[in-house]
């Protein structure tokens, strides 16, 4: 049995259907990322799994249910998810950011996973008494993401984590997260425009159109698929 395991997924917004029979799956400890252009429903997949909107179909973490269920109830199974835009608390600081990633937990070890952190993304220790809106676009995102660990998450959801970013900035970013599920085994489902940084650090990849998925494959076939290098690979 997967980790995750999505089948028939459909829903989308109001009248609006965005997700037509979705359905994929994600292994423990697994990098897993979608690829598609804009308005394909990435960003609804990710808002689906972690209880943002009220989808129709199967969606098992672990065994168990997660449709019906709220993103704090979500949360607490174990995913986590950094939405597109970062999503910080822009006038908390880098430390108090941290503490609200942890806010379901009740163990004793907050601190030592806020040091962890810290030591995987220095600048977040330089910057811990500084607000959050204050940082760079870099900065911010490395914080949201921290912030998302902070929960101890088994899957963490991660949509266009570059967004916005200067690309050295995007390649530190993606060698940090594939240092952190070599390390940690934290299973990742990635939405990401840059599909080359992306398919590296991934095992498998999705490729998602008009709420469809019409490609998937392991990282190295996609990335030798001729219609999918034309459209997101550029060569």
């Amino acid at each position: 049995m997967s980790l995750l395991e999505v089948e028939g997924l459909t829903g989308g917004y109001g009248p609006v259907q965005v997700l037509q029979g979705l359905d994929l799956h994600i292994d423990e400890g697994e990098v897993v990322v979608v690829l598609g252009a804009n308005g394909a429903g990435k960003t609804t997949t990710l808002r689906a799994i972690s209880g943002m909107i009220d989808p129709a179909g199967r969606i098992d973490f672990d065994g168990q249910s997660l449709l019906g269920k709220r993103p704090e109830q979500v949360a607490r199974l174990g995913v986590a998810h950094v939405p597109q835009g970062r999503g910080t608390f822009t006038e908390l600081t880098v430390e108090d950011n941290l503490k609200l990633g942890a806010y379901s937990r009740r163990d004793k070890e907050v601190g030592f996973d806020i040091d962890k952190w810290f030591e995987v993304f220095p600048r977040l220790r330089e910057r811990r008494t500084q607000t959050a809106g204050n940082m760079s676009g870099g900065e911010q995102q490395m914080l949201a993401i921290a912030r998302g660990l902070m929960s101890r998450p088994r899957l963490l959801l991660l949509d266009e984590p570059s967004l916005g970013l200067a690309p050295l900035i995007t390649q530190e970013l993606f060698q940090t997260l594939a240092r952190i599920n070599q390390q940690s085994s934290t299973a990742m489902l990635v939405v990401e425009q840059n599909a080359n940084l992306a398919l590296a650090i991934a095992a498998r990849a999705y490729v998602l159109e008009t709420g469809q998925i019409v490609t998937s494959g392991t990282s190295a076939q996609i990335q030798q698929d001729d219609a999918v290098r034309k459209a997101y690979l550029g060569y």
